[in-house]
């Protein structure tokens, strides 16, 4: 409770503040691109630690009020054309549905100031104004997944990484779609406060501590088409919830009555990846939630999801999350 207190009292507007965060609003915004970034440095300031935290303004187009794409209403604190970030100011520009003039107002305006803000942080389709206005190119960087052909097609100076769910180069931050937002936001914590402000406010904001940003933007099941007949959509649950077990395709195949051949042909028709290839995303997964729980080591965690030897998770870690399940357990562990 203490600490629950501790957080959910005072402003982000008061006190001394370590960085100024501009957020830019819209018509037709994504509403959760706004508001879970803005929780998240909200919260930074009334943490044990949070020195301060952000001070936390908010401008739109003459300073009018907006409509997300969502039927919000937000309220700015300012106009978008007098607003000058600079040294010190983190600039956000979240994604959303453009509508009327706006795209093209403030990719003038990201142009003309956006190069001078300290950090440049972009939230899903966010990204393609900041590709508009040139501050993307020689960079790495990501959006929504439905959108990362389109960047890349339009912007090809721009290194377009589709899979991450979110890029940091240099100066320069982009996150995939909506919620990711909230895990570049925390990384940003972390760096600026440390890792216990940062692991502070997510368990707070009840995110289940912080994805690093090499992990897909997908869990297993959304990246994958969900079967359209019902026998393989009821194997892609029994794998979901049996990690463990023997998931092999003859096993999976005799579950849904086909043969081993035709069953392996028929799931990768109807959902986009062979059968092993969903077995350890799957699996991989599921040891990520394992290791970021703490309670069981790495042989433990292997075994629980179906790899023979630690060895054989060390790999699909690497392949699939880019570093080893020990290091992602010392960085993401409780």
């Amino acid at each position: 409770m203490p600490v629950i207190a501790a957080i959910g009292a005072g402003s982000h507007h008061g006190g001394m503040s370590l960085r100024n965060v501009l957020v830019v609003l819209y018509d037709g915004v994504q509403s959760l691109d706004v508001t879970g970034p803005v929780e998240v440095f909200a919260a930074a300031g009334r943490c044990p630690g949070g020195r301060g935290g952000y001070a936390i303004r908010t401008v739109s187009p003459a300073g009018a009020p907006v409509r997300t794409d969502s039927g919000l209403t937000l309220v700015p604190d300012g106009d978008l054309e007098g607003a000058r970030p600079g040294p010190g100011t983190t600039l956000l520009v979240p994604g959303g549905q453009y509508r009327g003039d706006f795209a093209p107002r403030l990719t003038d305006w990201l142009r003309a100031h956006g190069g001078r803000a300290e950090r440049l942080v972009s939230v899903c389709t966010g990204g393609l104004l900041l590709a508009e206005a040139g501050l993307l190119d020689g960079r790495r960087a990501t959006t929504h997944w439905y959108s990362c052909e389109r960047m890349a097609r339009d912007y090809p100076r721009v290194s377009v990484e589709p899979d991450p769910i979110y890029v940091r180069d240099g100066p320069v931050s982009t996150s995939a779609g909506v919620t990711a937002g909230i895990d570049l936001a925390l990384a940003l914590v972390e760096e600026d406060l440390g890792r216990d402000v940062a692991l502070l406010i997510a368990r707070h904001l009840v995110v289940f501590l912080r994805r690093p940003g090499n992990q897909a933007q997908f869990s297993a099941q959304l990246a994958a088409q969900t079967a359209r007949r019902e026998p393989l959509r009821d194997v892609q649950q029994w794998i979901t919830e049996h990690p463990g077990g023997d998931l092999s395709v003859e096993s999976l195949a005799a579950r849904a009555a086909l043969s081993p051949r035709h069953f392996a042909r028929a799931f990768q028709a109807e959902t986009g990846v062979t059968p092993g290839r969903y077995v350890e995303r799957v699996r991989v997964e599921h040891a990520r939630r394992l290791l970021e729980e703490g309670g069981e080591g790495v042989a433990q965690v292997a075994r629980a999801c179906g790899y023979r030897t630690p060895e054989a998770l060390r790999r699909a870690f690497v392949r699939h999350l880019g570093q080893p399940p020990t290091e992602y357990r010392r960085r993401f562990g409780p």
